[in-house]
């Protein structure tokens, strides 16, 4: 580096950063970070799934792309005469706030009026074209908070340390603001906050700069804005601007096209939004017999995020005829007065109808109170949930069953979730711990003697869904030890459900009798039972083939489950808690037919959740190659040109520099990826919610990494050390979570939160010490370096965003956390070759 250049970098650190400076980051940081949990719950109601990956790399790939907007010094200029930092960065800040308040207000219309639909991606190839207008648009935000912390890493590089920790830890406060905004506001309501919290950080910087008669008429015309938006937003229906654009394809959208139909009930909470709709004849009981003679009674329709549409029944139990031609029924019948458990009831339908079996007492788990705070305001007398006989249980499903110590006589699974055709797709990437081999474990382990479990689920064509599942009953049961398989169960089907009655203690002569009879009249057709012959099946809902009872048949008698699962052209290998995905179906060798059928027909296979993300991962890629590729091929001729105009080489950069910081901090960036978000969705299962599981694994990881951040800036700080108890603590890490997982799923919420806070905290405070120790080797060359090196980062990290979640649907959770942990090696190994006398970055390679 010329004498000129060393100069200008002391100039520059003279006057250490203000801490106003250090305060406007913070804040930026902590509108970002609340940004990315709202659009989780956003994309949650509008497209069908929460998109953690998704969301995680908006953010990233912005970081990239400002990365390389700092690399070329488009944002400021030193000057020959001096250069002040602290007024640079608050100018900086100002631009970077204010540009992130704007463009979260652009990107939030452009969404809503943008109709892009992930369900329609499966066979309208238009779709792929709006999702990546869909996806730059909420991109530009991230932009701006990029330049903003990127730049200032760039102003004060010798106090990289303290810019980065106030990042995390301002950061760390907008994951916990976020789920506190959507409880009181919403969603429209909490991008509101988001802006006001992005301008604040503008106002601050800017007090010499603006008038503050002028902040404060901003600050009122915000608050208006806030709350139109949030009225608007109360009912989303249809597409408003400023509310919610929502699917057509979704249950809510549907169920209001009817004629009569409205809304009565409107609401969100961090979990969810609900909305309870009357009127519209509305008719919903899965599995009904159509031997019924009468009409079911009136129905309230309740939505969970503008989908899954379920029943609030307006009769008493002693009045519900239509139980006795429900299919689950039988299981109440062959257990009179049956102490019974039903899971997620959502509207309470599974709770009537237990009810009305005569069950003698019910314990009711529904995991969110706003479900039964829409009841009570929707119901009335008809609230299924205040019946004297029931016990109403605020929890997840397997945390109940992990902490109880009761046992029952039936446990039941109601359906209540829409059908969805297998080859949409629509809910291929959902965790689902409901629906894994470990849950139903659980399961059997509550049941009494000679107890009952019940579930039921769509038919598919071909046999998909409701095979799985019976996959999954059939390996809980081998894990359990129990033989005789093809004697523990029965399955029966109506027009459009499988029911599958399961007692591990098998099935005398007289209970299979009552389960004929009851299929018989009630027009259901057998799939399988301990007695069953083929002339058993496919007798009143005819089909051109038994393909139910083939399929089952196959499964249960096949001495190689597993060449079964292989050789079946879905995806029905039992999901397990490492690999939680239920409503996947998609295998690769199908990825010819896949891309043969994109803009013609509708997909088979499932195979739309993929083609998100490949769509996604094929747009990132590009994106990444021009960001991080275009500076390389600058800084490579700049570098040859310096080599002319110079005498001495002492300080020369030669082009594979640029390839010794590419490897060493896309390294960091995928290892910290390939940790965080499998870490999220294992987290799903402990704290029984994504918003939940979102905010506390992120709000841990970020605080521990500010402060690793700046425990990296002390005279004691060893960073070869400090590496490699990283790659020890990740591996440790990966090996424990799960077996701490399993074994808190009982405690209390808060004793989770506090468990899981104990347990991140040793890898969150060593990930926050990779970048800061990078960008130390970087001290002494020019911004262009520090600023490539951010981009090569944020690029790295946001391709490593959607392929974990490629890598998590293929192979499960913990490979992909080992994985991580062997970029942070290949890190540690980098930065060893640098402490053996080579020069910093250099050594690096």
């Amino acid at each position: 580096m010329s004498g000129h250049r060393r100069g200008e970098v002391a100039q520059t650190n003279l006057k250490s950063i203000e801490r106003g400076i250090l305060f406007q980051i913070s804040l930026l940081a902590a509108a970002a970070l609340m940004f990315e949990s709202t659009l989780t719950r956003f994309l949650a109601v509008a497209q069908y799934y929460h998109f953690a990956f998704l969301v995680v790399s908006l953010a990233l790939l912005g970081f990239g792309a400002s990365g390389s907007i700092l690399h070329f010094k488009l944002i400021f200029r030193r000057s020959a005469s001096g250069f002040d930092a602290n007024s640079a960065g608050r100018r900086l800040l100002v631009m970077a706030s204010t540009g992130f308040a704007g463009s979260v207000v652009f990107a939030y219309l452009i969404v809503n009026l943008l109709p892009f639909d992930s369900y329609r991606i499966a066979w309208d190839s238009s779709q792929v074209f709006l999702f990546a207008l869909y996806y730059l648009s909420l991109t530009i935000p991230f932009l701006f908070v990029g330049l903003g912390v990127g730049g200032s890493l760039m102003l004060f590089r010798e106090q990289n340390q303290q810019v980065y920790a106030s990042n995390l830890a301002g950061s760390a406060t907008g994951v916990l603001t976020a789920p506190i905004a959507m409880w009181a506001a919403g969603v429209p309501g909490a991008v509101v906050g988001v802006v006001l919290i992005g301008l604040a950080a503008g106002i601050i910087g800017s007090r010499k700069l603006i008038h503050p008669g002028r902040n404060l008429m901003i600050l009122l015309a915000l608050v208006g804005l806030g709350v139109f938006m949030y009225l608007t937003g109360m009912n989303f229906a249809g597409r408003a601007p400023l509310g919610m654009a929502l699917s057509p394809y979704k249950g809510l959208t549907n169920i209001l096209r009817i004629p009569g139909a409205r809304t009565i009930f409107a609401k969100w909470n961090a979990l969810s939004r609900i909305d309870v709709v009357s009127g519209g004849n509305i008719r919903l009981m899965p599995g009904l017999s159509y031997a019924f003679p009468k009409n079911p009674p009136e129905q309230l329709g309740l939505a969970i995020d503008a989908d899954s549409v379920q029943p609030i029944t307006l009769t008493h139990p002693d009045h519900f005829e239509a139980s006795g031609y429900l299919p689950e029924t039988i299981a109440f019948w062959l257990r009179p007065e049956a102490k019974s458990l039903v899971l997620e009831p959502g509207g309470g339908l599974g709770v009537i109808q237990a009810l009305a079996a005569h069950a003698r007492s019910v314990t009711a788990v529904v995991n969110n109170p706003l479900v039964v705070e829409a009841l009570d305001s929707t119901a009335g007398e008809f609230n299924i949930y205040r019946d004297k006989r029931v016990t109403l249980v605020g929890s997840s499903a397997r945390e109940f069953l992990n902490g109880t110590y009761e046992s029952f006589d039936v446990i039941f699974i109601p359906l209540t979730d829409n059908y969805k055709p297998v080859a949409s797709g629509a809910y291929s990437l959902t965790e689902t711990y409901l629906y894994t081999v470990e849950a139903l474990e659980g399961i059997l382990g509550k049941l009494s003697d000679h107890g009952i479990f019940v579930a039921t689920r769509w038919l598919q064509i071909p046999p998909s869904e409701e095979i799985k599942y019976l996959a999954i009953t059939v390996d809980a049961l081998s894990n359990r030890g129990i033989d005789r398989l093809s004697d523990k169960f029965i399955a029966f089907r109506s027009i459009q459900t499988m029911t599958i009655l399961l007692q591990p203690d098998g099935w005398n002569l007289e209970e299979i009798k009552a389960v004929r009879s009851y299929c018989e009249t009630r027009r259901y057709d057998l799939i399988w039972a301990p007695d069953i012959t083929k002339d058993d099946v496919n007798r009143f809902n005819l089909l051109p083939e038994p393909y139910y009872y083939e399929a089952a048949n196959r499964l249960i008698n096949t001495r190689d489950r597993e060449e079964f699962y292989n050789s079946y052209e879905y995806r029905i290998e039992p999901p397990i808690d490492d690999q939680p995905f239920f409503f996947h179906f998609f295998k690769w060798a199908q990825t010819p037919q896949v891309l043969a059928a994109i803009g013609h027909v509708w997909l088979p296979f499932g195979g739309s959740g993929y083609l998100v993300l490949v769509a996604l991962l094929i747009l990132i890629v590009s994106l990444s190659m021009l960001l991080i590729g275009i500076p390389y091929l600058v800084s490579i001729r700049s570098s040859i040109q310096r080599d002319k105009n110079r005498k001495s080489n002492q300080d020369d950069r030669k082009p594979w520099h640029s390839l010794a910081v590419l490897l060493y901090f896309s390294s960091i960036g995928v290892a910290f990826m390939l940790i965080e978000i499998p870490l999220i969705q294992r987290s799903i299962l402990m704290l029984g919610h994504s918003i939940y599981a979102f905010s506390v694994v992120v709000f841990v990881l970020l605080c521990a990494s500010s402060l690793g951040s700046l425990f990296s800036g002390t005279p004691r700080y060893e960073p070869r050390w400090a590496m490699a108890a990283l790659t020890a603590v990740a591996l440790i890490t990966v090996l424990i979570s799960d077996e701490f997982i399993q074994y808190a799923l009982g405690w209390s919420f808060y004793a989770k939160v506090v468990g899981m806070t104990v347990c991140l905290i040793p890898i969150g405070f060593l990930m926050g010490v990779p970048f800061p120790i990078g960008m130390k080797q970087l001290v002494g060359e020019d911004d262009q370096l520090i600023a490539w090196a951010w981009a090569i980062n944020g690029c790295a990290s946001v391709i490593a965003s959607v392929l974990v979640a490629i890598l998590v649907l293929s192979t499960g959770i913990s490979p992909v956390l080992f994985l991580g942990a062997g970029f942070y090696l290949l890190a540690t190994i980098i930065l060893l070759l640098a402490n053996r006398g080579l020069s910093a970055v250099s050594a690096l390679l």
